[in-house]
């Protein structure tokens, strides 16, 4: 098979010049192995960016529900930061169903976030194992109809580390992935078709990369617009923000994946100090989730020699150029691009994203700035449908005229202070509630004004949280007749519990609500007779989840179950007809929870 491959390699290191399409000069790529050893590049002579080395169908598990796929594993030919050849993996996934869109089936190339240093991080790996915490979004995607992209970028075969946060790389490596992709034999994927690329955190840093070199990387892609949230356009301000902060990890990935691309400039070996060597090789070995909390809060002091400080460290005119190089907005970007961040990110701060769509808008780039609620991993998931809608407008040709002629004030951050623990709040979010009477066989809804407010601490594990319901009217038929019942729900004390994140993104929640539900008033739109009965004791209401941490922002927060209702009191003659009717057990609820609207800036 070596042999194999390396004839085909010369073949196309030799039609390279040719100036014809790598379409109609690249080789059949092989089939690789079914095992590990796939990761492990087989050596070869030097060939052309995108060429498939080789490819082996896959299992990818994206979640109940999800469409449909078929799905395969590649090794691919890009190019590093610095110009040097490079191997690289990915996952190309394809819905089964037929397009039914017109013309080729689009193509999104899905920028990953911070997946992790070490190879079973890789989201490849992670997509065959269920494990990939991005799933929801890739299955949004693929639900729409398109073909889905997702590069493991630079340094997850065997024996590299990846070059993580080295924007050039990335982008590199995630339009390689189009022209390997359209190589794939029975895939049905056009090298031609409309394509996008959509990423968010590390993944948006990625997108907008793409968006700066595609028109000299792959000026033959098809590209009709770009989707690059949370983005981190600013190192050394990031870099800042995450210092001794919650994101701290982010700030290690960082050193150990640009150290791993620069050496020259970020010499590891002699920066860091023994602690620092331990935390290297401790970061190297560990996923997103077990290193956000293994190194939450730590200095770069800490680890370096001379506990030199972050600044002293920018300040290394070699560290500084490498950090500066990863900067965006030098160029324009040419074609559309929805930028989006969360007010409340706690990792990448906003106002440096903002910077970078004011860079944009002054080269002339079509930018829309949407502005999320919530902090990063919230609104990584909440903006999926948002992005999607975007998307499906540029593919379908629809005109975009932005928001760079806009006149709002910039938008703030509204992040809980860093250094300290690690707090998701959900300030006044949405209440989709609803009780399923057991007597009466009745619903009834709450309404859309009511909202739920919390403090979820992850370090601690706490959750400290309340209910807000205004009164409202409920119509329920009482012996046969239809009435309108004015129904009050109170929280009765805080909404408490605990709530954990392990390692592969799993989220649980385990709390209690307690409410006093009154019967103000029972009649007719014209005729209320007051009553003021209540429930003679507070209703519990357990409050328990448990599933992906991309259920904060994609609307399946959701807590259900079934509870009983105390007597009531105070109805007058009514009490007995009340309590019979509406107490008891077997009372069902169901409580959603979900981010507030996103905002345009």
């Amino acid at each position: 098979m070596k042999q194999l491959l390396k004839k085909s390699a010369l073949l196309c290191t030799l039609l390279a010049g040719s100036g014809l399409p790598f379409a109609s000069v690249s080789a059949a790529p092989m089939q690789g192995p079914q095992d590990i050893s796939f990761y492990t590049p087989p050596v070869m002579a030097g060939g052309m960016q995108g060429e498939l080395i080789w490819y082996r169908p896959a299992t990818v598990q994206l979640g109940d529900g999800a469409a449909a796929v078929q799905a395969w594993n590649v090794l691919y030919r890009s190019t590093d930061a610095r110009g040097n050849a490079n191997l690289v993996t990915g996952t190309v996934i394809v819905p089964t169903a037929a397009w039914s869109g017109g013309g080729d089936r689009p193509l999104i190339g899905y920028a990953v976030g911070t997946h992790g240093l070490a190879q079973q991080c890789a989201p490849s790996m992670q997509l065959a194992a269920g494990k990939d915490y991005e799933s929801a979004n890739i299955a949004a995607a693929i639900g729409a109809g398109y073909a889905v992209l997702v590069s493991d970028n630079p340094g997850y075969t065997t024996g590299a580390t990846p070059t993580y946060l080295a924007g050039r790389a990335q982008a590199h490596a995630n339009l390689d992935l189009f022209r390997a992709a359209a190589q794939i034999p029975g895939a049905g994927i056009n090298g031609n078709a409309k394509a996008a690329l959509w990423g968010y955190s590390q993944g948006g840093q990625t997108a907008a990369w793409v968006g700066e070199i595609k028109s000299s990387y792959a000026p033959e892609l098809n590209l009709v617009g770009i989707a690059a949230g949370g983005t981190p356009a600013d190192f050394p301000r990031t870099a800042r923000y995450l210092e001794a902060s919650t994101g701290a990890s982010f700030l290690l990935g960082a050193v150990i994946g640009l150290g791993e691309q620069y050496p020259e400039d970020i010499p590891l070996d002699e920066l860091a100090n023994a602690d620092g060597q331990a935390a290297i090789a401790t970061g190297k070995s560990q996923c997103v989730f077990e290193s956000l909390f293994t190194f939450m809060n730590d200095s770069i002091s800490e680890y370096t020699v001379g506990n030199q400080t972050l600044d002293e460290v920018i300040a290394i005119p070699s560290v500084n150029q490498t950090l500066m190089a990863q900067n965006l907005g030098s160029k324009k970007i040419p074609v559309p691009i929805y930028q989006y961040h969360g007010k409340a990110d706690e990792f990448i701060p906003i106002d440096q994203h903002v910077e970078l769509k004011r860079d944009y808008c002054r080269k002339f780039s079509n930018v829309t700035f949407a502005v999320y609620p919530s902090e990063h991993i919230v609104t990584q998931f909440q903006a999926a449908p948002h992005v999607l809608s975007w998307l499906g407008d540029r593919f379908a040709g629809k005109a975009t005229y932005g928001t760079c002629l806009t006149f709002k004030p910039a938008p703030t951050s509204t992040a809980n202070p860093g250094g300290g623990n690690f707090v998701v709040s959900l300030d006044e979010w949405p209440l989709d509630a609803r009780i399923e009477l057991n007597t009466l066989a009745q619903t009834v809804q709450l309404p859309s004004t009511a909202t739920f407010s919390a403090d979820t601490d992850i370090t601690d594990q706490s959750l400290t949280g309340s209910l807000s319901v205004p009164g409202f009217t409920s119509s329920l038929k009482i012996i046969g007749i239809p009435l309108d019942i004015r129904l009050q729900v109170d929280a009765v004390g805080p909404t408490t519990g605990t709530v954990s994140l392990d390692n592969e993104g799993q989220l649980s929640i385990n709390g209690l609500s307690r409410a006093d539900i009154t019967v103000r008033s029972a009649g007719f739109s014209f005729l209320q007779i007051p009553f003021g009965c209540k429930t003679s004791s507070p209703v519990d209401f357990p409050i328990n989840f448990s599933g992906p941490v991309s259920s904060l922002g994609n609307g399946n927060l959701t807590f259900s179950g079934t509870t009983s209702f105390p007597a009531l009191s105070g109805c007058g003659l009514f009490n007995s007809l009340f309590t019979t009717l509406m107490s008891g057990p077997g009372q069902q609820y169901m409580f959603n929870v979900s981010p507030p609207a996103p905002t345009s800036w």
